[in-house]
């Protein structure tokens, strides 16, 4: 039999203690790679759990709860009760045998457990101790919780940028976009900190929050805001500076988004959808024209886009080279041969429920298998093992369950 392939985290131990999805997406990511991921949850369990967006599949898979499945695949779980005599000491003994410490408890909370960075380094001295907070650790609102509704899409300024007018309605962003963002962010701040690590013997202590992932990813705007102060102007589909990045919707009331440089672009785009005379029209024949008369040509372009679907345009898009991508739903993504090509959405093999599929990180090595490979855990499904590979004698296992500290 052919050994499986090694993955860049094995034998490295994950003890996480979180909630929700965004520092929980970062363990997925992790255990992907092949970490040893210990999910430890209350004994009323992550309060994630069946508050997602149910499937509508029948059969063994009803009612599954596959939105928690995605971010804590292939992780084992264990029930702690953290203020309970003995919990905040079990977790801290998990850690002794760990090479990381993943948690989105503020600071604190981390002190009221004895699972701050001092109090771990003191015990574990080359530790990776890795902290997702809303706002950050520091400063006048450390204290404040956040989701990613509130502080990396609102707080953030992003939310604002994205309204077409100053005035217009702030857009609702989908489940947990803040949060994998922000998770991405933890994993390459963990990975550095492990190479750090192990070059140095010396533990790291690693921070990230959903609001300054937030402002990465708007860095493109801030880059400029962080030096003018100006706010970002909101530009209407009528309002953009070119029409070849614009969206427009087709005669089946799909939607087409182009990006493309002006000048040169400008022709080719009217000769593909049968525009040409307007490369010559005074309205439009210079970038500037183009800009003042935006509202009158975006009205032209939606007229003649209008005259076929959305699937009937894409091949003529691709003949003339045009830079353009269709707004797809969820739905037709999944079935999107390109996406089927390059794994985008894996089978996971539920050993009692049968096959499902889920969502792959973007973390790719060749050669390299970063499939997840096992579902979510069942609430403390392996806590008993778990203690036991940790050093608890079976008589301490049983204690602790009978105490209550773990369930």
């Amino acid at each position: 039999m052919t050994e499986p392939a090694a993955r860049p985290l094995d034998g490295v131990t994950v003890i996480e203690v979180d909630s929700w999805m965004a520092a929980p997406s970062a363990g997925a990511i992790l255990s992907d790679l092949g970490a040893d991921v210990i999910k430890v949850e209350p004994l009323t369990g992550d309060a994630m759990r069946g508050t997602g967006r149910p499937a509508k599949v029948e059969g063994a898979f009803a009612g599954y709860d596959f939105c928690f499945d995605v971010d804590n695949r292939g992780k084992r779980s264990i029930a702690i009760d953290l203020a309970s005599t003995d919990g905040a000491s079990v977790v801290q003994r998990l850690v002794d045998s760990a090479e990381v410490f993943l948690c989105n408890l503020l600071p604190h909370r981390q002190e009221r457990f004895g699972l701050d960075p001092a109090t771990l380094h003191a015990r574990t001295p080359a530790l990776v101790h890795a902290t997702l907070t809303g706002y950050g650790t520091h400063g006048p609102e450390a204290w404040r919780p956040g989701y990613d509704v509130t502080a990396f899409f609102g707080r953030s300024g992003l939310y604002d940028a994205m309204r077409e007018t100053s005035d217009g309605l702030v857009p609702m962003a989908r489940p947990a976009q803040g949060d994998h963002a922000a998770g991405l962010a933890l994993v390459a701040s963990i990975l550095a900190a492990l190479r750090l690590t192990e070059r140095t013997g010396v533990g790291q202590v690693v921070e990230t929050s959903l609001y300054e992932t937030a402002a990465w990813t708007l860095a493109s705007d801030y880059g400029v805001t962080a030096a003018d102060g100006a706010p970002v102007r909101q530009r209407s589909r009528s309002q953009q500076i070119t029409p070849l990045t614009n969206r427009y919707p087709c005669g089946d009331d799909r939607w087409v988004v182009f990006n493309m440089p002006e000048p040169p672009a400008f022709a080719r785009f009217c000769g593909a959808v049968g525009l040409e005379h307007l490369v010559d029209d005074p309205r439009f024949d210079t970038v500037r024209n183009r800009f003042v008369n935006m509202a009158e040509l975006v009205e032209l372009i939606d007229d003649v886009l209008r005259e076929r679907t959305r699937d009937e345009w894409g091949p003529i898009f691709d003949e003339h080279k045009l830079i353009w991508g269709p707004v797809l739903g969820l739905h037709e993504v999944v079935a999107d041969p390109q996406a089927e090509a390059i794994g985008m959405f894996p089978t996971i093999t539920h050993p009692e429920l049968g096959e499902y599929r889920s969502v792959r990180s973007p973390i790719r090595l060749r050669g390299v298998d970063t499939e997840p490979t096992a579902p979510a855990p069942r609430l403390g499904e392996h806590g008993r093992s778990i203690l036991a590979d940790a050093g608890f004698t079976s008589d301490e296992i049983e204690l602790l369950i009978d105490a209550g500290s773990v369930g």
